[in-house]
């Protein structure tokens, strides 16, 4: 099998410009089936080998002896399905009245030209929820169908499948039903329309002209454009181009493949998440999961634990407890790897199963030249396909519902240890920056919940009884389409927040560096003629772990307010310390009364003091954001790709509304946006592959990275394989 990023360095040199991908029957992979489909690859029958050319003349070439000889042959001779029971001699005629019969879906009637409509050309919600498919889908289905063709077991000329991949070549696309096909006898109704753009029909349309200003136009028209002639199709021809599962393989196929990437991004994700969350780098450690040596658990820790590489914030086997006193982190990070392991072991078979599929013949009859002899059989049911969407899409909502545990996790501050309510980098009480976001990754995950359910289970017998079976393979593989757009919501509010969380650890890091000698100055100046050296070193130890602690505990609090309960809350400590020094003096000494007001002046000087460091930092950093320095591998690449590359800034808070300003408060020239604006920048970056590089950069820095591996284990199932 192909790796993920294995597949995305095939994928490159077709981003830059239009390769061509030699279809053979046997060699078509999940990359190149991708390069075609969305990277504007030309599907090519160049060079094809002679044994090739003389499988498909061979196949035709018996299919016409067996007629010659009076031999009834399904779908030539007969009726189709439950009709089969009919007999005719007009095997041509007959051809033309099976695509008749499938031409039957409903289509958008309005002939408008891209820039009004909804097709695009990428597997987006607005294609999904209209009538058509997107033109990606179309394509891919266009060459699967080539390729299954094409190993000579249809009777199919190779001058009909050369005409499909000439409809390609000159970027000519059918506009293709999105619904009415239960991928029984193959997706009959949907290829229906790939035949019709061949016979000239002047009712089918095509897509044509330039990506940025595509119209339909009607096939006859189409055909004539690409100076191509009508097919008059052979006794064979229409039922061999119709009766496969090329539909159901090409969308799922695609929805693989960002699948795949989606699975990536998670492992990332939860890296960042542990590095935002002061986490546990132990949870990844080699040897929990070579004593329980399941590939994909052993996978994604080895991944995770790779990503988290030079971290300033990940807490190591020297650092026992987390920051809120516990001893480990909560599940949604500790159990990740246990979790995606079997959801990605599952996806490894999914992909098993499209790879296949794609270098599959699925039609009815076959013909077996070697054998002189045509199979009736039913290699057209797509169960193998709609399997692998199941599995895939149950593997999306794992996925799915750990990023909702985890965002969940880090924007709660009760769980969140020392990081502000909602992430805000203002004053918590007029600033509630990304509730809202936790919010939508509710709505998010509780419709992703619904569409995990499977599909293959709502069967119900069609067409006269004859299919009574159907493997709903096509509805699946939509569906599953669905859940990558909504895992892919999830992952770009999550990435939105991570960053910004990673921004708050930076930030307060730097606070708390200048923060402590200065206490420790304080301290010295306010108290070194009442303590010892000794007594002092011990004292300013024990202030800065209350400190430390009040800090975390007071995050919902404003600064006015804040700084004075932290410093209160490790007064009692000095009073101790001074009561322990002066234990045996009378309690109507001078120096006692001193003590007490000592006291009083040491905790308005802290509270002053860390509300000025405070607000300065805050100042500083927030003018020059800039968090890189502390984060492991991963997650600088995926931190430096959100600020650096795309341009999206840490939130400041209420300031950066559009609309709000408040009294004094002078116009920095910050082009301001709404949250959603920002996230929605990740979200169409993400769809459009715009953010894979990053990815696997992020795969490939991990891969320099040693860490101890279980011997008998060969790394490859999940990200060198996925």
């Amino acid at each position: 099998m192909e790796s993920t990023l294995g597949k995305w360095s095939n994928l490159q040199p077709f981003q830059q410009r239009r390769n061509k991908v030699e279809l053979r029957g046997d060699s078509l992979t999940i990359a190149t089936l991708v390069a075609v489909a969305r990277c504007d690859a030309i599907a090519s029958l160049d060079n094809l080998p002679r044994h090739i050319r003389a499988s498909i003349d061979d196949s035709v070439k018996f299919l016409m002896e067996s007629l010659a000889n009076g031999h009834s042959v399904y779908g030539v001779t007969t009726g189709f399905g439950g009709s089969a029971n009919t007999t005719t001699s007009s095997t041509n005629a007959l051809q033309v009245a099976l695509l008749q019969m499938q031409l039957c879906a409903v289509l958008p009637l309005s002939d408008s030209s891209a820039s009004s409509s909804h097709h695009g050309t990428t597997s987006d919600w607005n294609a999904i929820a209209k009538l058509s498919m997107p033109e990606e889908w179309v394509r891919a289905a266009m060459v699967i169908r080539c390729n299954s063709v094409l190993r000579g077991h249809s009777a199919v000329r190779l001058e009909v499948i050369q005409a499909i991949v000439n409809l390609l070549e000159h970027n000519l696309v059918p506009l293709v039903p999105l619904r009415g096909s239960i991928s029984a006898s193959g997706d009959l109704c949907p290829l229906s329309y790939i035949a019709g753009v061949l016979e000239g029909n002047p009712d089918v349309k095509v897509w044509s002209g330039p990506k940025e200003s595509r119209r339909l136009i009607p096939s006859n028209e189409a055909l004539q454009q690409a100076g191509m002639s009508s097919v008059n199709f052979g006794p064979k021809e229409i039922l061999g181009l119709i009766n496969g599962t090329a539909f159901s393989a090409g969308v799922a196929t695609l929805a693989q493949h960002q699948a795949d990437i989606l699975a990536i991004l998670a492992q990332i994700l939860t890296a960042m998440g542990v590095e935002a969350m002061l986490g546990a780098l132990d949870s990844f450690d080699p040897f929990i999961a070579a004593i329980r040596p399941h590939r994909g658990q052993i996978e994604v820790a080895r991944n995770i634990n790779a990503f988290l590489d030079g971290s300033d914030f990940v807490r190591t086997s020297k650092h026992h407890g987390c920051g809120d006193g516990l001893r480990q982190d909560r599940y949604a990070l500790r159990t990740s790897s246990q979790w995606l392991g079997p959801a990605f072991e599952d996806m490894s078979l999914a992909r098993e199963q499209i790879e296949v599929e794609l270098n599959s013949t699925t039609d009815n009859p076959l013909v077996n030249v070697a054998e002189k002899h045509c199979h009736h059989g039913g290699n057209f049911q797509a169960s193998s396909v709609a399997s692998s969407t199941e599995k895939t899409r149950m593997g999306l909502e794992k996925i799915g519902k750990m990023l909702f545990a985890q965002s969940a996790e880090l924007l709660d501050n009760r769980l969140a240890y020392n990081l502000p309510p909602n992430l805000a980098a203002d004053e918590p009480s007029l600033s509630y920056t990304l509730k809202g976001v936790d919010i939508n990754m509710a709505a998010y995950y509780s419709e992703l919940a619904f569409l995990a359910n499977p599909v293959s289970n709502h069967v119900q017998s069609a067409e006269m009884s004859n299919q009574a079976l159907n493997s709903l393979a096509l509805i699946s593989a939509r569906y599953t389409h669905m859940a990558i757009d909504i895992v892919s919501l999830m992952s770009s509010a999550y990435l939105y927040s991570l960053c910004q969380a990673l921004d708050l650890r930076a930030m307060n890091a730097a606070f708390m560096d200048k923060l402590k000698p200065e206490i420790t100055k304080c301290t010295n100046t306010l108290l070194g003629s009442m303590l010892s050296q000794p007594i002092l070193k011990k004292l300013d130890h024990h202030i800065w772990g209350a400190m430390n602690s009040a800090l975390a505990n007071t995050t919902t609090m404003d600064s006015h307010d804040r700084f004075t309960a932290v410093a209160r809350a490790a007064q009692h400590l000095v009073v101790d310390a001074l009561e322990a020094a002066h234990h045996h003096d009378d309690a109507s000494d001078p120096n006692r009364i001193n003590t007490l007001s000592l006291v009083s002046e040491w905790t308005s000087t802290i509270a002053v003091t860390t509300k000025t460091i405070f607000l300065a930092n805050r100042e500083a950093y927030l003018a020059n954001p800039d968090a890189s320095k502390h984060l492991g591998k991963a997650a600088k690449i995926m931190y430096q790709f959100v600020r650096k590359d795309m341009g999206i800034p840490m939130h400041r808070g209420l300031v950066d509304h559009p609309t709000y300003k408040a009294e004094g408060m002078v116009d920095d020239g910050t082009d301001k946006v709404t949250t959603g604006t920002q996230i929605g920048r990740i979200y169409k970056c993400l769809r459009e592959d715009g953010m894979v590089d990053a990815i696997m950069k992020c795969l490939s820095e991990s891969e320099k990275v040693e860490v101890p591996v279980v011997e008998e284990f060969e790394r490859g199932m999940v990200s060198a394989k996925l």
